[in-house]
């Protein structure tokens, strides 16, 4: 599996694609919370927190996460390496394993440049360092988990069609449902705290940003995670024959 996941930062950094991806996702970051004026900029928030970055991180993830993965499956079938890489000494889980790690790491990289943003809000705060550092962390670690289940669901859908625009689009529309979709059914119904609502991402990223790690958050995205790669490991399955 290892190297399966060096081939894939390989093909990221071999091409414009992981470069692309890092610029895009600080320079769209950059723009809305230090330049354009609106609900999303820190300088006009008054407040000196991140909140600002973490409710848009996860509307740049739904579009950038898939365009990383869209090609992970769909661009094998379509050049028929598929067969060839299922004659690897590998399972099958260590192929989807290897792809996902692959594009999740790619995602974290995108986010470790971020964290300039809190030195910065730290440092020029008023008072110096008056920024919540609990709610900061947590945040972090639920747009990680974020990431991981936005990956998997990419993951998923590039086994669907060897077009890689269908399955950017199915992706996108999946992670949206269950980041905003659960949610928005829950506010329709006038259930906000409902079991419907809960079933949503956005429930559980708003929980983990309260700075509190609970292992119900985690088991939620770690089952989510982890259902959509069985899936894929199906389909391949399938697939192979």
């Amino acid at each position: 599996m290892k190297a399966l996941l060096l081939r894939e930062i390989k093909s990221f950094f071999g091409s414009p694609i992981g470069y692309l991806v890092i610029a895009i996702f600080l320079l769209l970051n950059g723009l809305f919370l230090w330049v354009f004026d609106g609900d999303y900029n820190i300088l006009n928030s008054g407040f000196a927190d991140m909140t600002p970055f973490f409710r848009l991180s996860p509307w740049i993830f739904i579009f950038l996460i898939p365009a990383i993965t869209m090609r992970s499956f769909s661009d094998e079938k379509k050049q028929g390496t598929l067969e060839l890489l299922f004659t690897k000494p590998l399972s099958i889980w260590e192929i989807v394993n290897g792809k996902f790690m692959g594009a999740f790491l790619l995602c974290v990289l995108a986010l470790l440049p971020t964290l300039i943003y809190v030195w910065v809000i730290s440092y020029f705060g008023s008072p110096q360092g008056n920024i919540d550092m609990g709610s900061t962390t947590g945040s972090y670690f639920g747009l990680l988990f974020l990431v991981a289940a936005y990956t998997s669901i990419g993951i998923f859908t590039s086994t669907l069609s060897d077009n890689q625009i269908v399955a950017f689009i199915l992706s996108v529309f999946i992670c949206f449902f269950f980041y905003f979709g659960f949610d928005g059914i829950a506010t329709l119904l006038k259930q906000s705290n409902s079991l419907i609502a809960q079933l949503g991402m956005d429930y559980h990223f708003k929980s983990m940003g309260r700075g509190v790690i609970d292992t119900r958050d985690i088991l939620y995205f770690g089952s989510i995670t982890t259902a959509f790669l069985a899936f894929t490991v199906y389909k391949l399955k399938t697939t192979r024959g």
